[in-house]
């Protein structure tokens, strides 16, 4: 099977998605992605004409259906525009739309009103596709639940019937994730038996949707206790320059093995194979690649008891890895930080290989072949 897929912001998680798949497929998967320069109101808005443009330029003005089986195109991308302006070239073909995120159900920051225009294009991208595919089911709940209020937020000519036709052509593709890429087979690099205190490891974005400083209020309402850990901060910073966080990362700076975002593969591999457990505070999380990948690491992980993380982890470690709220996020460190030792580590390193692409390609495989 030949498949082409279309990443609107070819960078991050979507563009892991896309390639990651590319190589761990059975079939023939050929990517054109577009880069995050820009930001993705403008890739929402004029990627659907770039990319008419590029296949035109690289397969010519001969239909797609005849080289291709399945068109694949990411949610930052107006697909209903995309198949108008390309009509002659997509017609014939199937297409799928793989919903990363959503701008309707995204929580905003304070002071930021909804411009209805986004999550307007992701509806009619929705309704355009033949297949959707979202990143969790805790994503497809929750936008197909919101969704019926978004017409009805105009003057008249809902057409509900459109929404209520979308569940029935929505599946769930969790990203797959290169886990092995994680492996540390130099024995240089191998970290060193752990003595001592726990190190509990944050490796999310630092964005108001991760609650950064959620994470680091209560690392230090659980050493003001008088709770020893050591800390590794990773992720990579929105904002570098915020007093806050270096207000912190001086006052928290004795206690640290790490602090800073890390490019280099090698190096934040080490570190992640330190950590002993590993937070998220998220308010927003449509599936959650880091916590999978330091879960594989062999960090115990700690999360909020919403989103996507009661779906993901297994109910066997729900009592000592979810808390309920960001008020019970401190206590819920100290409860892993004297049970961490007790928890089957090797069993969550086997949960989170479910993730790995060895084991996701071949089920988007079937759930791409099934459109032709």
């Amino acid at each position: 099977m030949r498949i082409l897929w279309l990443d609107a912001f070819h960078a991050g998680s979507h563009k892991a998605v896309a390639t990651g798949y590319a190589a761990h497929s059975a079939h023939q998967v050929t990517v054109i992605g577009l880069p995050q320069d820009g930001g993705w109101r403008w890739r929402m808005r004029g990627a659907a004409l770039s990319f008419v443009r590029m296949v035109r330029e690289r397969f010519g003005d001969v239909p797609l259906y005849q080289q291709f089986d399945v068109l694949v195109v990411t949610d930052m991308c107006d697909v209903a525009t995309l198949l108008g302006v390309g009509r002659q070239l997509f017609a014939g073909l199937p297409v799928a739309l793989y919903m990363h995120e959503n701008q309707l159900t995204y929580p905003l920051p304070a002071g930021r009103k909804l411009d209805l225009t986004w999550p307007w294009m992701n509806y009619t991208s929705m309704v355009a596709a033949d297949l959707i595919c979202f990143n969790s089911d805790f994503h497809r709940q929750s936008l197909l639940k919101a969704l019926p209020s978004l017409p009805r937020r105009f003057h008249d000519y809902h057409e509900v019937a459109f929404v209520e036709n979308l569940a029935v052509r929505s599946c769930v593709l969790y990203p797959g994730i290169d886990l092995h890429r994680l492996d540390v087979t130099d024995a240089a690099d191998a970290p060193a038996a752990q003595k001592g205190a726990p190190t509990v490891l944050w490796n999310s974005r630092w964005d108001y949707d991760k609650q950064p400083l959620v994470f680091l209020q209560a690392v230090s309402e659980v050493i003001a206790r008088g709770h020893d850990l050591r800390l590794i901060v990773l992720g990579e910073y929105v904002d570098q320059q915020a007093e806050v966080f270096e207000e912190y990362r001086q006052k928290l700076a004795d206690y640290t093995i790490h602090w800073g975002y890390v490019p280099d593969m090698a190096r934040y591999c080490t570190l992640l194979h330190q950590a002993d457990i590993v937070v998220s505070a998220a308010i927003q999380e449509f599936f959650g690649i880091a916590v999978i990948e330091a879960a594989y690491a062999g960090a115990v992980p700690l999360l909020p008891r919403r989103l996507t993380y009661p779906e993901l982890l297994p109910s066997d470690y729900h009592a000592d890895c979810l808390y309920d709220d960001d008020e019970a996020l401190a206590d819920g460190l100290v409860h892993l930080l004297h049970r961490h030792g007790q928890i089957d580590r090797q069993a969550l390193r086997a949960w989170a290989l479910r993730f790995d692409w060895q084991q996701m390609a071949p089920t988007y495989d079937i759930a791409l072949a099934g459109m032709v």
